[in-house]
C-alpha cells in the first residue's frame, strides 16, 4: 500500500470517528479547518510550489 493510500485510509477513519464522536457542524468543522489552516500556515513560495504540484497532477 503505498504511503498516500495510507494517508486517505487514516483521513477516511478518522473523519469517520469524529462523526460518531462529535455533532455533524462540529465534525465538518474539524475536517475542514484542520487542512485549511495548515494551507494558511505555509510560507508564499511554499503554497505556490504546492499550487504547481497539484495543477501538475490534474493534467496528467
Amino acid at each position: 500500500m503505498s504511503t498516500q493510500a495510507k494517508v486517505a485510509v487514516g483521513g477516511i477513519a478518522v473523519g469517520v470517528f469524529l462523526l460518531w464522536l462529535l455533532p455533524l457542524w462540529a465534525a465538518l468543522l474539524v475536517m475542514i479547518g484542520v487542512p485549511a489552516v495548515a494551507y494558511l500556515t505555509l510560507d508564499p513560495s511554499q503554497r505556490r510550489r504546492l499550487r504547481r504540484v497539484t495543477r501538475k497532477e490534474i493534467g496528467r
